[in-house]
């Protein structure tokens, strides 16, 4: 890792860190930050938010998308009617699933697989994806159960 700083979630403000070194242990960064010199301070920094600066992130490959990216997109089917948006995103091991707020204020988790998801326009907060009935299922449900 080339970063210098990160910031560190401290109960809802962020705190500016200098990384005095770093290294990946299956795939999740351990990070030395200055003046954490014992493994009791270092404790009370584990499992928070870090955040970087724009331009310090990462460049994804082709169709890859960080979290934030998608949080907040517009998704509408093939046909352009709209569904509703992405809500969160949760992530597993086969794939991710998007949890979109449908336009009838119900939950609905979408596979986010290439099957699915057709078009991905997350600069113009924009996802197409292909129906396949899922949104009717949840509306019948929805119906059923009055």
């Amino acid at each position: 890792m080339d970063l210098k700083e990160i910031y560190l979630d401290e109960k809802g403000t962020w705190q500016r860190m200098t990384i005095e070194s770093s290294r990946l242990v299956t795939d999740r960064p351990i990070l030395k930050f200055a003046g954490v010199d014992t493994p009791e301070a270092a404790s009370r920094l584990t499992n928070r938010h870090l955040a970087v600066k724009s331009d310090q992130l990462v460049k994804l490959p082709e169709d890859t998308y960080y979290v934030f990216d998608l949080i907040g997109c517009e998704v509408f089917d093939e046909a352009g009617t709209r569904i509703g948006k992405v809500t969160d995103v949760q992530q597993y091991p086969a794939n991710d699933v998007y949890v979109i707020r449908t336009v009838d204020k119900e939950e609905v988790l979408f596979p986010a697989v290439l099957e699915y998801v057709k078009e991905v326009d997350a600069e113009n907060r924009k996802i197409i994806v292909r129906n396949a009935g899922l949104f009717e299922k949840a509306r019948d449900k929805r119906d059923n159960e009055v």
